[in-house]
């Protein structure tokens, strides 16, 4: 399922780069909404109609570099009637669940980034999604410290690859395996997949588990060798369509992963389920976990399907605080 994007719907144009642009979510980011019905599919859709104006205005070469939004260094006005922004630029009202808090104050103060096996997270979207979709996440983790990158798989974010052309998951997730390969020996990495982007980091561990320090499944497809992610939702498809920012090719989602113990298996597995989630309920995280235990999960109470936007540093404090468990 797609979106249709109006030509029409412009914003106003400013003097591009010589080659690329970066996106300045926070200072566009902007509803005439209520708060308390501002939802993170609001969010999302908006975050998609102005990814997509701002292809049309300035056409290819464009990139997402680090991640795409403001930094304040506190929230006070920089000119008298200009309203602060709190880091995250959420116009969601906050629950108790998830206090705004600057990220320094969301690290063990023991901790040290260098002591750790690797202070790199690579961040994968989820089906229909892009990396713009990390952007709170990023700027919190970059913040305390962390390096981070995120993806854009084939045919999805700034990918124009027309997504009726991919025809296997593996030319789906190349974006994600090319990075991984390029990777100096030694070097590990954090990865974290959110829904069908689940499915892409299980075929990842299993080519490059030596790369691979642990794994994290947010509201993610954590299949078992053998299993394919139709298999997940033969029972409830709408699952794969409600969350579409762009389609969703088909041809991964049929395929059957094939993971050894050997390699997908020695990586430590956390998942984070999302107690709130219309589109891949609860019943069925838990499925999948009961299927394919992993070594601990995590509980996001209150959180909807994309808890990178519903709760940005709930899902922080539970990224940096497995960036601390050692791999076996």
């Amino acid at each position: 399922m797609g979106l249709c994007f109006s030509r029409k719907s412009t914003v106003k144009k400013k003097s591009p780069p010589a080659k690329r642009l970066t996106y300045q979510w926070s200072s566009r980011f902007q509803s005439s909404k209520n708060e308390d019905s501002f939802t993170s599919q609001d969010r999302a859709l908006a975050a998609a109609i102005l990814f997509q104006q701002q292809l049309q205005n300035n056409g290819a070469g464009v990139s997402f570099d680090r991640s795409t939004s403001l930094r304040y260094s506190n929230c006070k006005a920089k000119k008298k009637n200009e309203g602060a922004l709190p880091r995250c630029s959420s116009s969601r009202s906050r629950s108790l669940t998830d206090p705004l808090l600057q990220p320094h104050q969301l690290l063990n103060k023991e901790l040290t980034i260098d002591d750790l096996e690797t202070n790199h997270f690579v961040l994968v979207h989820g089906g229909g999604f892009g990396a713009w979709c990390w952007y709170k996440t990023i700027a919190l983790l970059e913040e305390a410290g962390f390096k981070v990158t995120a993806v854009d798989l084939t045919g999805s974010g700034v990918h124009s690859s027309d997504t009726n052309s991919i025809t296997s998951l593996s030319q789906y997730a190349k974006p994600l395996t090319d990075f991984l390969e390029k990777l100096v020996d030694g070097e590990k990495v954090i990865l974290v997949g959110h829904d069908f982007g689940g499915a892409c980091v299980s075929f990842a561990m299993e080519l490059y588990p030596s790369k691979v320090s642990k794994a994290v499944f947010v509201a993610a497809t954590m299949l078992t060798s053998g299993q394919s992610a139709l298999d997940i939702f033969s029972e409830k498809d709408v699952a794969l369509a409600s969350v579409s920012m762009r389609p969703i090719p088909f041809s991964p989602v049929l395929e059957k992963l094939s993971l050894s113990d050997l390699k997908y298996g020695s990586i430590r597995r956390f998942y984070i389920e999302t107690t709130e989630d219309n589109a891949i309920p609860i019943a069925l995280q838990q499925s999948m976990i009961s299927q394919n235990p992993p070594e601990r999960v995590f509980h996001l109470k209150g959180a909807d399907h994309s808890p990178f936007f519903s709760k940005p540093q709930a899902l922080h404090r539970i990224l940096v605080e497995l960036s601390t468990v050692p791999s076996t």
